[in-house]
């Protein structure tokens, strides 16, 4: 059962790891699959310095929110209101949520890049959407958990 601190900071505590999931998960797409690996950049429909620019603000995006969510995250430590499994979900959520949108809305739908080019397609699309897909459905799950401690308080 939740504290009265964690309790009243329930939505800081999911917007909190939300912001954080957000940043990571974009930080990770950056340098992984944007540095180490090379596949694509942020915005791949122009030239390449274009295409490193936009890598550049994407990082700086990702290391804002990373950030603002971590500073998130200590008002709610200095509160003693740290859910840390309402939190957990928020990061899941937000990465999940990160992921699903890169994978459908900037890949398909806005064409911004792919995930990788002259290879079928079909396989990492997969790979990526079930990835994204299953981080949604932990962090839910965890939420319920959440959301069950929260009902036994009354």
């Amino acid at each position: 059962m939740p504290t009265d601190e964690q309790y009243q900071n329930r939505r800081r505590n999911l917007l909190s790891g939300i912001v954080v999931g957000v940043g990571v998960a974009g930080f990770v797409d950056e340098v992984v699959f944007h540095q180490l690996l090379h596949w694509h950049h942020f915005y791949d429909r122009s030239t390449p310095d274009i295409g490193l620019v936009s890598d550049g603000i994407f990082h700086a995006v990702s290391w804002f929110a990373t950030v603002g969510g971590m500073f998130l995250l200590a008002d709610l430590y200095r509160r003693r209101g740290v859910w840390w499994t309402r939190w957990t979900a928020g990061l899941l959520l937000g990465a999940g949520a990160f992921q699903l949108f890169d994978g459908t809305v900037q890949h398909k739908l806005f064409g911004l890049h792919q995930i990788r080019y002259e290879v079928d397609l079909l396989p990492y699309d997969v790979a990526w959407n079930v990835a994204a897909a299953a981080l949604i459905v932990v962090a839910v799950v965890l939420l319920l958990r959440t959301h069950r401690a929260s009902a036994s308080r009354k």
